[in-house]
């Protein structure tokens, strides 16, 4: 039988609803290319809210990025399009019972451990990952009763990336700042509350392969009581660095952070409360302390060129000591294994050609269990295109799965017997719309709720109350 007609509709899975998995779902959905297509999507969450990172990731004084949910909204505004949250993949369905349901299975579980430094020292007491502490100002229900420890006067934030960008200027915002976002209540007390007065940022290699986007960069030069801090000699270009900048292969963003990083060192501080200080070319050998943290030591690094051309950090004899009692590490995030499905160990990624999972018929990867953790939001549209273009050959070729139940219906019944509390979209609905109005009053876009049973509430339907009796009437006798 034909797949793709009304009476016989194209079922693909997607497993994740970050951006990612929401790009896919838009492709599939309005495929340019199949015009006449009838495609349904199922897509699955282990959380009850959907957005992955925009939701759990992204900063709360960023809602310019946070805007590109609306895009996503579009999307799941589609019938054809349904949304099953608090469902996990490996708890409550299996491998198996997705491909005996479906054409097709999307994998977009994004890369959801991050990586670690290797260090003496690394897992003392003020030693987080940095995706810890995003993720708990955030409100994510796994990271909310973390306890962060911001007694001490420096904290170190270990990366070059925007996310060490978000976590050296959430350390550094005021009070009255903090209070005009969605910052999760329980983390908007203690970052207000915050003794730490200098945040530095250790980067390995130079200014000219930070990999800050140019926004995130400003941003940190515009902090209301931080000021920014570059050593002029920091923000100097070695001759190898030099002609990187000056040669084709420079990327236009590369150039405008050496220009800005420049601005940087040649301003003078304002005397503002708090200031954070970008350092290049340093590395962390070890964190110092006995029974926390309480200092960290780094070598000094130069550049030389590896053997494909590019630039790499290579340790010199000189190296340094910082007291600081916080180290955040933010040197990159690591996919994991999925249940059932390929994965390299050595790349953290599920082996893929153009989306195509290795050696598996009707399963596909998006996002960054695909390529890595690199690129930025919209990097995903294109990588989602990919994916999706690869499946839509694969239709035209016969070589997608022939599900046994491909119904709705078999999927709803298996839901409601092993997740009768899993979350639709209208649920997700009916969370933000409580969100929003708890944070109205307060002038902020949200008061998010942070623990699953509090989310799982806020989307269950609720039941009309009933009119109170009438009053028994007189008999008038």
């Amino acid at each position: 039988m034909a797949i793709g007609t009304t009476d016989h509709p194209l079922r693909v899975a997607i497993v994740g609803s970050g951006p990612a998995g929401f790009y896919a779902a838009g492709h599939l959905l309005k495929a340019k290319s199949h015009p006449d297509l009838c495609v349904q999507v199922d897509m699955f969450d282990r959380l009850p809210t959907p957005w992955g990172l925009v939701r759990a990731g992204v900063a709360p004084d960023d809602p310019n990025i946070k805007a590109v949910s609306r895009v996503y909204e579009k999307t799941a505004e589609h019938p054809e399009f349904r949304f099953y949250g608090n469902v996990e993949l490996g708890r409550d369905l299996s491998h198996d019972d997705l491909t005996s349901r479906y054409h097709a299975v999307i994998y977009a579980v994004g890369a959801q451990t991050d990586r670690r430094m290797g260090i003496p020292g690394e897992d003392l007491p003020g030693s987080w990952a940095a995706t810890e502490l995003v993720a708990w100002y955030n409100g994510h229900p796994d990271y909310r009763d973390l306890e962060f420890d911001l007694g001490a006067e420096r904290a170190i934030v270990v990366g070059n990336g925007n996310v060490a960008a978000d976590v050296a200027r959430m350390l550094a915002l005021t009070r009255e700042e903090l209070a005009k976002t969605d910052v999760a209540d329980h983390a908007l007390e203690v970052l207000a509350d915050s003794n730490v007065r200098e945040i530095v940022v250790l980067g390995r290699r130079g200014p000219a392969q930070a990999a800050f986007t140019n926004p995130e960069l400003l941003e940190l030069g515009d902090m209301t009581d931080a000021d920014v801090f570059v050593d002029p000699g920091d923000a100097e270009l070695d001759p190898l660095s030099k002609a990187f900048i000056e040669s084709e292969a420079a990327h236009a963003t590369a150039r405008k952070n050496v220009d800005i990083l420049t601005g940087y060192a040649a301003r003078e501080p304002l005397g503002k409360r708090r200031r954070i200080v970008l350092r290049f070319l340093v590395s962390p050998v070890e964190i110092l302390g006995s029974e926390r943290v309480e200092g960290i030591r780094f070598v000094h690094n130069e550049l030389v060129e590896g053997d494909d051309g590019s630039l790499r950090p290579r340790p010199t004899d000189l190296s340094e000591e910082l007291d600081c009692g916080l180290v955040f590490r933010s040197i990159g995030y690591q996919g994991t294994r999925i249940p059932g499905v390929p994965f390299d160990e050595r790349s953290c990624t599920i082996p893929n050609e153009h989306g195509r999972i290795s050696d598996r018929t009707g399963e596909y990867a998006v996002g960054w269990i695909k390529r890595g953790p690199t690129g930025i939001i919209g990097t995903n549209k294109r990588d989602a295109q990919e994916t999706v273009d690869t499946l839509l050959a694969d239709l035209d070729a016969g070589k997608l799965n022939e599900p046994a139940d491909p119904s709705r219906e078999s999927l709803e019944l298996l839901l409601s017997d092993r997740a009768p509390e899993h979350v639709t979209y209208e649920g997700w609905e009916a969370i933000d719309r409580a969100e929003k109005d708890a944070g109205e009053p307060h002038g902020r876009p949200r008061v998010k709720l942070t623990t699953t049973e509090g989310l799982l509430g806020a989307a269950r339907p609720r039941r009309p109350e009933r009119p109170e009796p009438a009053p028994a009437r007189g008999t008038g006798r």
